[in-house]
């Protein structure tokens, strides 16, 4: 049996600010679009009370920002781009053009072609978020993307210099110290400082989800992006600290961070909500994590693997961590979430910052459908035919023609006939 010890927000509560957001993003693109960067500036000034006379940081204030870092901290970012770039270098590895001959005299294949240009957003207001950086910059760049820019909010006050060194390193093309919506909006539509990109990439809060949800078609993105997502499925091989501090490492993101916690362990789900209390007593973020816990935390306790496995897909979390007997029970099964996190000895923490796995990953139950960010992201698979022979041709063609009878269209029919009748007389 299944049984909800601690319930979150429902649906409808949850949802009860998307209006206001949706109109709010909806005017900021529109004027951008009309005004460009005087629109842009007007909202950086409103929004983040920065207007620089250029957005774009110049090489020198690039090589500034990075002057101003400690050695260990260049060798950090290094380090966990290293281990990015590794992984995403495996993955396009596996990634290959094809051409073969299906039938005598045709040849079909396809090619994969990056994207010409991407613009990455890393988020910095609250947090100054370096990782992204690597996950979109660097991931881009791997892919082989031509043009990658790249835009992050200033963080008290100036341009981060942790953020700066971390886009600089992954090979970002244009460094722009600009936040919000309008820097979504001047990267994705272009003004008279900025040229447009092909697709923009890239966490943000409602309101740079909303912007890139408005801007989907015009431009390509990643995903569709909500609140982070965290879910711990346990046994009795861990204990309740462990999984208080694992669920609440990712409920400081934001105050509407959803956090679970599947069990089949009683002793965890009653000790849970002490243990909570008592890690938050030693975090700085516990203003923030207390209330997503409060208000989207949840503990399911169940009695068998098959019953969390089943909790688990129903949520469809962004992030699942593992700590039961047998973390591969659940590899083997589970099909609806954004990333897996096996046994007790990595956590969440280790993808988002360093380990080599992206952390972009789907949220409000995108995983049912997608995966997150990766190098096939910005790569384009196109396909392409060519046909050897005229006797190829005729048979192909005499085919098509009835196919295109049956559906009533005489123009692609013709496409088929005229080749017919030319190729079937000469052969």
């Amino acid at each position: 049996m299944i049984q909800v010890i601690k319930s979150g927000q429902t649906a409808q509560a949850k949802a009860g600010n998307q209006a206001q957001v949706r109109a709010t993003v909806e005017g900021i693109l529109a004027d951008i679009e009309q005004r460009g960067d005087a629109a842009v500036r007007d909202y950086s000034q409103k929004f983040d009370q920065w207007a620089p006379t250029s957005f774009r940081l110049t090489q020198a204030q690039i090589e500034e920002c990075i002057a101003s870092l400690p050695a260990q901290t260049l060798d950090d970012i290094r380090f966990a781009q290293a281990q990015i770039r590794r992984f995403a270098e495996i993955q396009k590895s596996s990634m290959h053009d094809v051409e073969i001959e299906t039938l005598p005299g045709v040849v079909l294949g396809h090619r994969n072609i990056p994207v010409n240009s991407v613009g990455c957003y890393i988020p910095g207001g609250k947090y100054p978020l370096i990782a992204s950086a690597h996950m979109s910059v660097l991931t881009a760049k791997v892919a082989g993307v031509k043009r990658v820019i790249a835009a992050a909010p200033p963080f008290e006050g100036k341009p981060c210099p942790e953020i700066v060194a971390a886009m600089h390193l992954a090979g970002a093309d244009e460094i722009y110290c600009l936040g919000g919506v309008q820097a979504v909006a001047a990267m994705a539509i272009g003004t008279e400082s900025i040229v447009g990109v092909d697709m923009i990439v890239g966490p943000g809060n409602a309101y740079v989800a909303e912007a890139k949800r408005q801007l989907y078609g015009r431009v390509g993105i990643d995903l569709f992006a909500g609140p982070t997502e965290t879910m711990v499925i346990c046994d009795d091989t861990v204990d309740a600290e462990l999984v208080a501090v694992d669920l609440l490492g990712q409920a400081e993101h934001g105050p509407t961070s959803p956090a679970y916690c599947v069990t089949t362990s009683s002793k965890i789900a009653e000790e849970l909500p002490a243990a909570i209390e008592k890690v938050l007593r030693r975090l700085d973020t516990a203003p923030i994590a207390s209330v997503s816990w409060r208000d989207h935390g949840e503990i399911h306790l169940c009695d068998t693997d098959e019953e969390a496995l089943q909790v688990a897909e129903r949520l469809c979390s962004e992030h699942v961590q593992v700590m039961t007997k047998d973390p591969d029970w659940y590899l083997q099964r589970m099909t609806r979430y954004g990333a897996l996190f096996l046994g007790h000895r990595t956590n969440v923490s280790y993808g988002d910052k360093v380990i080599g796995t992206n952390h972009t990953l789907p949220t409000m139950g995108a995983g049912r459908y997608t995966g997150g960010l990766w190098v096939g992201k910005f790569i384009k698979t196109h396909t392409y035919q060519r046909v050897l022979t005229d006797e190829a041709s005729v048979m192909v063609g005499e085919y098509c023609s009835r196919l295109c009878g049956y559906e009533h269209m005489s123009g692609h029919k013709e496409q088929a006939d005229i080749r017919v009748r030319r190729l079937k007389v000469e052969a």
